[in-house]
């Protein structure tokens, strides 16, 4: 199998596996967002293994994905925030690819990037959801933070079990290998 078919199944498998872990919420917030079963994990996953191309690009469609089963659109610029730039942002997990706990530090800056996306779509175009009392920008950021942060949690604590990351470490290895 070609290296590039080969990037092009794993990157495949791990955005089924976001598609179908986002439909698993553990629990969700009433006006959007909730915490998954490991779906942001899923889409950090190809850039973890292929670098940020394969990881930016996954990230994509994962968010393309999302907006196709569970559209929300008010304008083009709040689904770019939303569904483009947010899921675009965990190939940024490729950047810590090949460095010393890649996976945990390059889920945690995917995550953080995927916050402040969505906390600027949220600022910009959800402002008006603000809670009784709160500015609008606080309100974004601290919405974002509790879904977002809950499941970055949950997940680093499952990352630093050392079978699981083991296993990650041995599916990015049959990844990358060569033929």
């Amino acid at each position: 199998m070609s290296k590039n078919i080969k990037t092009l199944v794993y990157c495949s498998a791990c955005i089924a596996l976001f598609t179908i872990s986002s439909m698993i919420p553990v629990f969700s917030l009433p006006t959007g967002g909730s915490v998954t079963l490991f779906s942001m994990l899923f889409a950090t996953l190809p850039g973890f293994f292929f670098g940020p191309v394969a990881g930016i690009s996954s990230g994509v469609a994962c968010g393309v994905l999302n907006f196709i089963l569970k559209p929300y659109m008010l304008t083009p610029v709040q689904v770019i925030l939303d569904y483009i730039l947010a899921f675009g942002a965990f190939g940024l997990s490729g950047f810590f690819s090949n460095k010393e706990n890649g996976l945990t530090r390059g889920y945690i800056l995917a995550c953080i990037a995927r916050w402040f996306f969505s906390f600027l779509s949220g600022w910009v175009f959800f402002g008006e959801y603000a809670w009784t009392g709160w500015n609008p920008v606080l309100y974004s950021a601290v919405y974002n933070i509790i879904y977002i942060g809950a499941e970055a949690v949950i997940t680093l604590a499952v990352l630093h079990v050392p079978a699981l990351l083991d296993a990650f470490m041995r599916v990015k290895s049959s990844a990358t290998a060569a033929n």
